[in-house]
């Protein structure tokens, strides 16, 4: 072929188009797409919420007189408050007693139930189905159950090895317990499916290695199954203490912070606040002070894992 040919040819040759870029956005705002009714619900329903719960904490909320600026008074007001200090240390007493007990029991179904065999998923199932029932129908079965008097559930259960009947929700002493155990019995069941799927990714060859040397049961999981599970550890010790720190459904059914204020807890004392006693300001101040914990304990959390990862 001549080169006059060739330059000829290369003239008459159409320009190539860049087709990647457009394909590129176009997947972009498709996705974009698809998530913009969620950022909305997002948006109307959580965010702007939060901001203007932000903005009336600095207020005196009135309902026909107009709102009256005060700054940082409801703040000083909440946390100098007995009820809040009471409802700060109950808080503080369920998150951490659920956290503990659920991430123990999880883990403890996790290692009898793992495996592949074929039973092995209807026991999974029926574990699982506490976590997918609604909480306001738990806490109804639950308070049914706590009921004091010899015919309670739970009391003719404890009577069979020689237990005297519990007053559970109707003492002082006992209630904030009694909501720990159902708040354990429910979160046990999402902390073993997450451990499971965490020994998942455990190397069975270390088993095995660890089997030939002659370690028992017990050195196994001390010093295989317990350390390649502990970013699942991190994880979940995360989500079950913002889930203690943030519990109310479960209280407000069971006691409503009762009796004389023994189970109060952070939510419930925001609810009366707001919506019972019309201090909506410091109930807004209330629920700011909430919001900053739970950031606090998450932003320390992540932190000692990072550092404990190095």
């Amino acid at each position: 072929m001549t080169p006059t040919l060739t330059r000829a040819r290369s003239r008459s040759a159409p320009p190539r188009r860049h087709t990647k870029t457009p394909v590129r956005w176009r997947g972009t705002l498709i996705a974009w797409l698809f998530l913009a009714p969620a950022l909305l619900l997002f948006l109307y329903f959580k965010f702007i919420p939060m901001f203007v719960g932000l903005w009336k904490s600095l207020f005196k909320v009135q309902t026909f007189l107009g709102d009256e600026w005060v700054g940082l008074e409801n703040y000083r007001t909440i946390i100098t408050n007995d009820e809040f200090a009471s409802a700060v240390w109950h808080s503080a007493v369920l998150a951490l007693g659920t956290t503990a007990g659920s991430l123990f029991l999880g883990l403890l179904l996790a290692l009898l139930i793992e495996g592949p065999a074929r039973y092995l998923w209807f026991v999974r199932t029926a574990a699982f189905l506490p976590v997918v029932t609604t909480m306001a129908a738990v806490a109804e079965v639950w308070r049914i159950m706590f009921h004091p008097g010899d015919t309670g559930m739970l009391n003719t259960l404890i009577g069979w090895v020689g237990v005297d009947p519990q007053p559970w929700l109707g003492s002082e002493h006992s209630s904030l317990w009694s909501i720990m155990l159902m708040s354990i019995w429910r979160g046990t069941p999402y902390d073993m499916m997450i451990f499971l799927a965490g020994l998942v990714g455990v190397d069975r060859s270390l088993y095995e290695a660890a089997a030939v040397d002659g370690a028992s049961t017990w050195r196994r999981l001390v010093h295989i199954t317990l350390p390649a599970l502990r970013p699942v550890f991190w994880i979940l010790f995360t989500l079950a203490a913002i889930r203690g720190l943030r519990v109310f459904v479960e209280v407000y059914v069971l006691t409503n912070g009762g009796p004389n204020g023994s189970s109060e807890v952070l939510m419930t004392l925001i609810y009366k606040l707001g919506f019972q006693r019309n201090e909506l300001g410091i109930a807004s101040a209330g629920g700011i002070l909430l919001f900053l914990a739970t950031l606090a304990l998450t932003v320390i959390v992540q932190m000692l894992r990072r550092r404990q990862a190095t």
